[in-house]
């Protein structure tokens, strides 16, 4: 291939190690080696999986026969995504694609906005172009299962060990504790649990009587 195998990728992250942070890589491949792409792809997920911070991988292609493999991992911080990538296992998966796999683009992102575009991995036989992220509607059913219960909770134990602080403080105090809360630990384990009703599949009681 004209370019190596992604060594742009490797470069010390400069995002805020707060936010979780998204990579997309635009690979290409070889004509005729998907069976061994997979198996590359494979490998590398459960490579990275053995990392702290890691929340997940997949990818996809645009269409059948494409050179194009779109493939995303996330971390929960830019220190954690860090230590995968100058990490030996890493640079050894990435090795063992030389001469068979080049990338052309790759992106970060940050924060909220990847949290409800869950990577998506086909088989050989059944690739199709990525999902679309959830309807907004889903998306804020989601975030009120989440702010309606700590909210009620957050407020109803400040009232109670702080009833004498002036409203204005009580609500900056309480802002300052949910934030966190939510971003970092109520959010990420809610839209877990909710990912079949943002991506329109079977609720798992229904699959599991199914199968």
């Amino acid at each position: 291939m004209s370019q190596p195998v992604d060594q742009a990728a490797s470069r010390p992250v400069s995002q805020p190690v707060s936010q979780p942070v998204t990579v997309s890589i635009t690979r290409h491949l070889a004509p005729g080696h998907d069976d061994e792409m997979l198996a590359w792809i494979r490998a590398g997920s459960a490579l990275a999986s053995r990392f702290e911070g890691f929340l997940g991988s997949g990818w996809v292609r645009p269409a059948v026969g494409s050179d194009q493999w779109h493939m995303l991992y996330r971390f929960a911080d830019a220190e954690a995504l860090e230590r995968w990538e100058s990490s030996p296992q890493r640079e050894w998966w990435l090795g063992a694609a030389q001469g068979l796999v080049g990338h052309a683009k790759v992106e970060r992102f940050t924060g909220i906005e990847g949290w409800f575009d869950p990577p998506s991995s086909y088989d050989a036989e059944d690739l199709r172009p990525a999902a679309a992220p959830p309807p907004r509607w889903k998306q804020m059913v989601v975030i009120f299962l989440v702010f309606a219960p700590l909210s009620l909770v957050v407020n109803y134990l400040f009232h109670w060990l702080l009833p004498d602080l002036a409203l204005p403080l009580r609500v900056l105090t309480s802002v300052l504790v949910m934030t966190p809360t939510m971003t970092y630990l109520a959010l990420p384990w809610m839209t877990r649990r909710m990912e079949w009703f943002l991506q329109g599949q079977p609720p798992p009681w229904r699959r599991r009587v199914s199968a």
